[in-house]
């Protein structure tokens, strides 16, 4: 008997030397003969679910652990094994109870603290994490691990310089510790210290040179500092490490799409969904890729796609990128309601605790990346300068550096203060806002690019609203308002928004009316136009032209005889995929003329080579109109569903003209058709678009900015008499 107690004691070490040298399919078979030879041996059958966890054969590991805690039900170690191996499986809520039981049995166990706390993070109970995080760093107050966890469920919580001074905690105890300094990276790069960020992945890097995560963090850094090239290599390194990395090609795609390089963001995006068909968002952006593209057979496909991942929760879609697919309103909620969940979680603590505000003028916060060369300035400018300074302080906060252009100077003085906030997070500029107690923060972008939509989810201000940028609800708790007016946004649509709607009386749109217009056009030849041809014109972003709207526009040319379609240029892959699209309906591709971009005042001055704009669905024209209407242009459109399908209508009808607004497809073919056909008709049109610019409200800025200033009074008024808000009209001016 004792010769064979002796013969299991020395097979268990030699299990434990094989499992010691890294050998553990050796060490599986040790243990499993041993167990055969005595199945109540406690010690071989812990070993065996503690080799089987790490061979991948989870199920079996737990299995043997349960088996070997019926023998020693207070084992500590294998209660914590056990919740390690259930974490593996993401049986989070039986992995927590494993943790709880090793922790009654030995209440200073300070890696069942830590894995505790990794545990209640993955269940999103972020102060129960935390608690048991600084519960492991009483017992152990140089726990490295515990600290670095520490800060990543502080970074959940929006503390970022808490979570910034926990992984400096982490490195004093371990210095070389690569996950600290990319975790670290990761807390920098959300306060905007991208500098500091890139330096902090780099020293990881500098420990792991195949760190593949810090890498792909990496990337982002630099795409934050519009280092595309650098972005791209760094993606591609950690490609190279872990060729099958969904984030890192989805990631390297985003790059790839801002260098317009379409055709290969698409292929990058393919990619990483072959290798996680349920990536969140790699749909979305190879979706916005084929739309780019004017790859209309993918587009097709990704339509209905879209519409299933959206009603199933499968995806997390752009709710701006929707808006060039469809125009149903029920569908545009919930994708804003899903996008919003995702990319800006709640916060439990708003800035804003409900105090009404009484100072001497209503103070507004206008809140965009666009203030410098881009078309929302161009509309927006002489509104600044025209608000009533005696019942209005003014407010600019910029999200974009200096560009130095004219607009970006007439916009800065037009304020009574400008900020220019970009290296802020987005918490410091909250705070911002809500330390100089602004009564209305204006969201000038919505979901749109750069956009910085967490500033309002921290409600640094009792009115938060949404204006001109974003053309949908936001589907948030945090924005109270959207301005809108009758035509493009009816009340009957009210379910269908998480905002109360502001009509303003004739059109929510604003004009500028200084708009500075270059002395000269060039010729149609200079344009690469044919002298004598009908030049029919869509300045629109070529993303907006769907296969329906191109249709009508290939059927018009059809029946103009040498009449041209004038777009504007965007790439090159766009361009070859709209001629051929062109052929394969019977039209000479040579009939499309592709305007290349230039600058503000010349683009406006060359509407004078068109004869007739023709409008997209159902994403309409929406500074294109305006542009076109300021320039005496005439404008046919068709009044989409949505919003973003209704702006064009909104614009004729308030520009006095809406004869031009057709309510089916077939009406808009016919209207066009007729306007081409009647040069006397034509000309009648455009004398009455330049005559009514002195007459009618869309071209009268100082009107519609008493409109606005009466809509912000109206929310500010109701909230001031402790109201909940409420959607309203305003009454016209005299």
């Amino acid at each position: 008997m004792a010769g064979r107690t002796l013969d299991l004691a020395k097979e268990y070490n030699r299990a434990v030397s094989a499992f010691q040298a890294g050998n553990f399919v050796e060490a599986e078979k040790l243990c499993q003969r041993l167990i055969l030879a005595k199945h109540d041996f406690f010690e071989p059958l812990f070993l065996l679910a503690i080799v089987q966890t790490l061979l991948g054969k989870k199920n079996l590991a737990l299995s043997n652990y349960d088996r070997a805690l019926s023998m020693r039900p207070d084992h500590a170690d294998a209660h914590y094994n056990r919740g390690f191996t259930l974490q593996g499986l993401n049986r989070l809520d039986e992995a927590l109870a494993s943790f709880d039981r090793a922790l009654a049995v030995k209440p200073d166990y300070v890696e069942a603290l830590c894995n505790r706390g990794l545990t209640l993070q993955e269940l999103n109970r972020s102060d129960e994490a935390l608690a048991s995080f600084d519960r492991a760093l009483v017992v152990k107050p140089d726990y490295a691990e515990a600290f670095c966890n520490r800060g990543v469920t502080l970074q959940k919580l929006k503390r970022l310089d808490e979570a910034l001074a926990s992984y400096d905690r982490a490195l004093a105890v371990k210095p070389d510790y690569a996950e600290a300094f990319c975790n670290r990276g990761v807390a920098l790069q959300e306060l905007k210290r991208l500098d500091e960020a890139l330096a902090s992945y780099d020293r990881a890097l500098s420990l792991r040179p195949d760190y593949v995560e810090a890498l792909n963090n990496r990337g982002g850094t630099l795409k934050g500092l519009n280092r595309f090239e650098e972005a791209l290599a760094s993606y591609d390194r950690a490609l190279s490490v872990q060729p099958e990395y969904a984030d890192a090609l989805y990631n390297r795609g985003t790059i790839l799409q801002k260098q317009k390089r379409f055709d290969e963001a698409l292929q990058s995006y393919d990619r990483a969904l072959a290798v996680n068909a349920d990536h969140a968002y790699a749909l979305g952006e190879a979706a916005d890729c084929a739309m780019k593209l004017c790859d209309w057979d993918r587009r097709t496909r990704f339509a209905a796609e879209l519409k299933v991942h959206i009603s199933e929760k499968k995806s997390v879609i752009s709710p701006f990128l929707l808006l060039g697919y469809s125009d149903d309103p029920a569908l545009q909620l919930q994708c804003a309601k899903q996008y919003r969940q995702a990319r800006i979680p709640a916060l439990p603590q708003p800035l804003w605790n409900g105090s009404i505000y009484r100072h001497d003028k209503i103070r507004i916060a206008y809140l965009t990346a666009d203030f410098r060369n881009h078309p929302l300035s161009y509309l927006t400018a002489e509104l600044f300068e025209l608000h009533d300074r005696k019942r209005f302080e003014m407010i600019g906060i910029s999200f974009s550096a200096d560009d130095h252009s004219a607009i970006r100077k007439r916009i800065v003085v037009a304020f009574d203060e400008f900020h220019e906030v970009r290296a802020k997070s987005d918490k410091e500029i909250a705070q911002f806002l809500s330390d100089r107690q602004v009564d209305i923060a204006i969201d000038l972008m919505g979901y749109t690019q750069e956009s910085r939509t967490g500033i309002f989810v921290h409600r640094p201000a009792p009115l938060q609203v949404s204006y001109m940028g974003f053309p949908a609800t936001m589907g948030a708790d945090f924005i109270d308002y959207i301005i809108a007016d009758a035509m493009v946004l009816p009340f009957a649509q009210q379910p269908y928004y998480t905002e109360k709607i502001a009509h303003l009386p004739d059109c929510y749109w604003v004009i500028d009316s200084k708009r500075k217009i270059a002395a000269s056009a060039p010729t149609r030849q200079e344009a690469g136009l044919p002298p004598d041809a009908f030049v029919f014109c869509c300045f629109n972003n070529n993303w907006k032209i769907t296969p329906t709207v191109f249709d009508v526009w290939t059927r018009l040319l059809h029946q103009v005889e040498g009449g041209v379609l004038w777009l504007l240029w965007d790439n090159e892959s766009t361009e070859r995929n709209l001629r051929m699209q062109a052929q394969r309906r019977g039209i000479d591709p040579s009939r499309l003329v592709f305007a290349k971009r230039l600058s503000p005042d010349e683009h406006m001055a060359r509407h004078r080579l068109a004869d007739l704009v023709l409008d997209t669905l159902p994403y309409n024209a929406h500074t294109i109109t305006s542009d076109a209407l300021w320039m005496g242009l005439p404008v046919v459109t068709c009044k989409g569903e949505a919003f973003a399908g209704r702006v064009a209508a909104s614009l004729l009808h308030a520009a006095g003209v809406p004869e031009l607004i057709a309510s089916s497809l077939d009406e808009y073919q016919a209207l066009a058709l007729k306007l081409a056909r009647d040069p006397v008709l034509l000309a009648q049109t455009k004398a009455k678009v330049v005559r009514n610019r002195d007459t009618y409200p869309l071209f009268n800025t100082e009107r519609f900015t008493r409109h606005l200033e009466s809509a912000y009074t109206t929310m500010w008024e109701t909230w001031q008499r402790g109201e909940v808000s409420k959607s309203f009209s305003v009454e016209p001016v005299a």
